[in-house]
């Protein structure tokens, strides 16, 4: 081969290997949109090479928003939905991925650290609920007003009556409180941060807000017209507003107004540290409250609701056994029900507990009721304080003003066998016939039923007895086959204390012999649930539809001229009407294994 044949080779070869190299740079350096994948509402995905020769190309993101050039960019999609992210080198496309948005829970939007949270998990198919049920309780024009006055609130409701623009409706609204920090942080999940904040700055800017500063970043320090100061900020796609507590001046008499007024003009310092907050919320990385393993746990154990409620102890609030409490609130027609569960490391009773005797046979209707059911040692730990605490001490001090020592208080609760019973009736015709006969104030009229167990009645019986001689009250004492009785007046009502070897029983008020008597307990547990009035369990109820209907009842009241029953009956009708219109009121709480579960349930009548 000739030297300008081999040249001919030499340069043909160079010329291939450069293309062939050339080539295969562009190939092993193709933008990358990484696999098909979820993410969340709000939370910032990145896109592109690192590489430092990573090729700079058009980003669409397929959600609307402007196409973005660069070989690494980050991009936070607004709402959920399932988009086609492209790169683009012109019109064709190098590289794409499907990416499925779902909303970001609020649980993970909120540090982990928290100490309390209440919070509606998502605002769709959950504001309706608890607004027509405060709305109900309270009254539309009053609960718009108050609602009005929080920020994120107005901005939720104006957004709820049409489509939503700012908000995002599949995520949630809270608020929470950390630790070190004398305030609470609300937080609402938006689709459009910067409209949202505008709107919340309007807002507070016409209640007479102003600004303080802006950050490059976007929060933003307002100052209100007590001086107090406010911070508002987002991070991946939620709106915080951070609300220290303004402190205020105890005390009264003259010069304590002005005081007070003075220190809430002054407000909070300008200087207070609000940004610490912010930064503590944007700096965490895991999933926030959502995996904390105590709240995890306690999740378990109770059903959704539209309202979730969490707390736990944190310094020197930490209760010795207590670790947390969970609880969903729920809502329907005219109704509302709380359901929770304390987390506890000492047992809080249960089954070992006695059952409450009274409720098996006593007279029927009660407007109120309330049963303690506990094992002994639990309940003179909570009536009396734990030995040795504080409480014990102020009990044993207050039992010996009355002439017990502390011999005779260690007696007294022995004598506790661990169940007490409480029922209250309505006397609606004593309660008219005092009113327009008698002293002509409307002063309750009715009875008051107690029962607690006993293991033997002569500590009591002292405790009683010095009692009533310590506040020089006079009574008597009968004793006879049946057991003793005391008879006083208390409050201008008879009052009989009796005692048995196995039970102390109270009746103060009216008689309640003409009242028909059956199984009240089983009437309750049929009308309440299963759960309640029963051993293990501390449950009380309360009445307010009885109440109304036994006052409208009485057609005639001797010595009560049947006009005058008339007039007040409409009267005490009217003034009733004036009051929240809550039928019934039911509370339960039963310990368990681990520890205890809790009811509440809230009953409204028509208005």
């Amino acid at each position: 081969m000739t030297s300008s044949a081999r040249a001919r080779v030499v340069t043909a070869t160079l010329l291939v290997t450069a293309a062939l190299w050339g080539s295969g740079c562009r190939k092993g350096v193709r933008p990358e949109a990484g696999e098909d994948r979820t993410v969340e509402a709000g939370v910032p995905v990145t896109f592109g090479s690192a590489a430092a020769d990573a090729p700079t190309v058009t980003w669409d993101f397929g959600d609307g928003s402007p196409r973005v050039q660069g070989t690494r960019v980050t991009h936070a999609f607004p709402r959920r939905g399932d988009y086609t992210v492209q790169a683009l080198e012109g019109d064709a496309s190098q590289a794409s991925a499907r990416l499925t948005v779902v909303p970001r829970p609020v649980l993970r939007a909120i540090p982990a650290e928290a100490e309390v949270a209440v919070f509606v998990p998502q605002l769709r198919d959950n504001v309706d609920p608890v607004m027509g049920f405060v709305s109900r309780l309270l009254g539309e024009p009053q609960v718009m007003r108050g609602l009005d006055a929080v920020p994120l609130l107005s901005l939720v409701l104006r957004e709820a009556t049409g489509e939503a623009r700012l908000v995002d409706p599949e995520e949630g609204l809270g608020f929470f409180s950390l630790p070190d920090f004398e305030g609470s942080v609300v937080l609402l999940g938006v689709q459009d941060v910067q409209g949202a904040r505008d709107a919340v700055v309007k807002e507070l800017s016409a209640r007479g807000a102003s600004v303080v500063r802006q950050e490059p970043e976007g929060s933003v320090l307002l100052r209100r017209d007590n001086g107090a100061l406010l911070l508002l900020f987002a991070d991946r796609g939620y709106l915080y507003l951070v609300v220290p507590d303004v402190p205020t001046v105890e005390g009264s008499g003259e010069g304590a107004e002005e005081g007070r007024i003075q220190k809430t003009l002054a407000g909070p310092p300008v200087d207070m540290p609000l940004e610490p907050v912010r930064l503590r919320i944007q700096g965490f990385q895991d999933a926030g409250l959502s995996e904390q393993p105590l709240l995890v746990t306690m999740r378990q154990r109770v059903a959704a609701g539209n309202v979730l409620v969490y707390a736990r102890p944190v310094g020197d609030d930490a209760a010795e056994g207590f670790q947390g409490a969970w609880a969903a609130l729920r809502f329907q027609e005219g109704q509302a029900e709380l359901e929770g569960w304390v987390e506890s490391t000492q047992s809080l009773g249960g089954a070992e507990a006695p059952a409450p005797r009274l409720l098996e046979q006593a007279p029927l209707d009660p407007i109120a009721a309330l049963t303690l059911s506990l094992p002994p040692e639990t309940l003179t730990k909570l009536v009396f304080g734990a030995p040795g605490s504080e409480q014990r001490a102020r009990m044993t001090r207050g039992l010996g003003a009355q002439g017990l020592d502390a011999a005779s208080v260690d007696g007294l609760l022995g004598a506790l066998r661990g169940d007490v019973s409480l029922l209250a009736y309505l006397d609606a015709a004593a309660f008219y016939r005092n009113f327009l006969t008698g002293s002509q104030k409307p002063e309750p009229r009715g009875s008051l039923l107690v029962q607690a167990g006993l293991v033997r009645s002569e500590p009591v019986l002292k405790w009683l007895t010095g009692v009533l001689e310590s506040r020089r009250q006079p009574f008597q004492v009968v004793k006879d086959k049946a057991g003793t009785r005391l008879t006083t007046r208390l409050m201008n009502q008879p009052v009989e204390f009796s005692l048995t070897e196995d039970r102390l029983t109270v009746l103060g008020g009216e008689p309640l012999g003409l009242r028909p008597q059956g199984a009240v307990g089983a009437a309750l547990r049929e009308r309440f649930g299963a759960a309640g009035f029963e051993s293990g369990h501390l449950t009380a109820m309360v009445d307010m539809g009885r109440v109304l209907s036994e006052l409208q009842a009485p057609k005639d009241v001797p010595g009560v001229p049947p006009q005058q029953l008339s007039m007040v009956q409409t009267m005490a009708a009217t003034l009733l009407e004036q009051l929240p219109p809550v039928d019934s009121l039911f509370l339960d709480f039963a310990a368990e294994p681990g520890g205890g579960r809790f009811r509440l349930r809230a009953a409204l009548r028509s208005r």
